[in-house]
């Protein structure tokens, strides 16, 4: 019996270890996403580079952001959507017509626009 509770009590803290990796970008975060959004629109190595570049930006302020608020998830929430909008306007700028067409498309179609890990905090 102690047996079986010792196997679930690892079991747990396995699946838990697995969920903390998963939930928090990584160091490569800015780069898979605009992989990503290379692959869904047929973007030049060029934007790729420059998207990665604008994500990784938004992503070092989300974390001051996060400071900043010290736990007002209004206020953050606030600084987000004013973030999210720019940083969709700074990538529609590198974009083709046709491809900004389907980046909006996908954009309302992904939750928040690809802040997910900014988000992730006042949620």
């Amino acid at each position: 019996m102690k047996n079986i509770g010792l196997i679930c009590c690892l079991l747990i803290g396995l699946s838990a270890g697995t969920y903390a990796q998963t939930t928090h970008a990584g160091v490569d975060a800015p780069m898979e996403r605009a992989k990503f959004w290379q692959k869904q629109l047929n973007l030049t190595d060029e934007q790729t580079e420059k998207i990665a570049a604008i994500d990784k930006y938004t992503l070092e302020q989300c974390e001051k952001m996060k400071k900043g608020a010290h736990g007002n998830s209004n206020k953050m929430s606030n600084s987000i959507r004013s973030l999210r909008a720019a940083t969709i306007k700074k990538v529609r700028s590198l974009l083709t017509p046709s491809q900004a067409a389907k980046y909006d498309v996908l954009v309302k179609q992904t939750k928040n626009g690809g802040l997910n890990d900014c988000l992730s905090a006042i949620n």
